[in-house]
């Protein structure tokens, strides 16, 4: 596989053009890339971060795509499933651009495989920043007992306490200073895409999201307790909710990362009844 062969492009229409069919294809294992294009086409191409994002396809000698790449900067390029030449071809092809993603994510051989040609073509150094299952929802199975308060969907009154909370969730997660929590808060509220659990008097103690639907599935993130109201069950109670509302707007597959870092969050959302389907990599990139 020749580096030639990944066709890149900072054309979202047209990359989707050729590439739709096959995210849609798999929309369990290609839920990033559906959801961060449909998000680009509504919200527009620097909503992630001024830099312009970069697109690519991989195509067999036939024409039919067979990988994808989606990099929006300042965060990682998002790969699809690859073979070790297919990685090496892309590494060549980016470095040969110029182009320094900070890291790289996806299926765990396919990341690794990247990270690898990656550090043998830049001499930049490597290594395991998140391992992360992706789980998809079967038999829904709401908390027992239920915690104390209620669910209701974010309005625009719920802005500033959304904000702050984004910006929580990410230092939390250690993603600091990226995306503009503004800009994400009025994403979500557009349609309804945040839910928060609120104390009888209407204090909120949890908030969960979910992705609009695309391609019949819907991803579930972020989930955010601030800490000093956690293991009270609210994030359980707050997802589960999030979860049947998807369900019974039609999603085919409703779908969540957790860290596997973190053994808490993996064994609350087993307990929801989400089972796993695969399990990804981050890698960064430094040096």
């Amino acid at each position: 596989m020749h580096p030639e062969s990944w066709q890149l492009t900072d054309d979202l229409d047209g990359f989707l053009a050729r590439a739709d069919g096959f995210l849609r294809s798999r929309p369990a294992a290609h839920t990033v890339p559906l959801t961060v294009t449909d998000t680009l086409r509504r919200r527009g191409l620097h909503y992630y971060g001024r830099e312009a994002p970069l697109f690519g396809t991989l195509a067999a000698a036939d024409g039919t795509v067979v990988a994808t790449l989606v990099h929006t900067p300042p965060y990682g390029l998002c790969l699809t499933p690859v073979t070790v030449p297919q990685a090496a071809a892309l590494a060549d092809r980016l470095a040969d651009l110029g182009r320094r993603p900070a890291e790289v994510s996806a299926e765990r051989e396919s990341a690794a495989a990247f990270a690898r040609a990656w550090q043998r073509r830049t001499g930049t150094k490597a290594r395991v920043r998140t391992r992360q299952r992706l789980y998809r929802l079967d038999e829904p199975t709401p908390p027992a007992p239920m915690p104390e308060g209620r669910p209701r969907v974010a309005a625009p009154a719920d802005r500033g306490l959304l904000v702050r909370w984004f910006e929580e969730f990410a230092d939390a997660i250690g993603e600091g200073p990226g995306r503009d929590a503004g800009a994400w808060a009025d994403a979500r509220l557009s349609y309804g895409g945040i839910t928060l659990w609120e104390a009888a008097d209407g204090t909120p103690l949890a908030m969960a999201g979910a992705t609009r639907e695309v391609a019949g599935q819907v991803r579930v993130a972020p989930v955010y307790t601030p800490a000093g109201l956690r293991r009270r069950g609210y994030a359980g109670a707050v997802t589960a909710e999030v979860s049947r509302a998807a369900r019974d707007a039609g999603a085919a597959e409703v779908l969540l990362f957790t860290d596997l870092a973190n053994p808490t969050s993996n064994g609350l959302y087993q307990r929801l009844g989400y089972r796993g389907v695969a399990d990804f990599t981050v890698w960064g990139f430094t040096g």
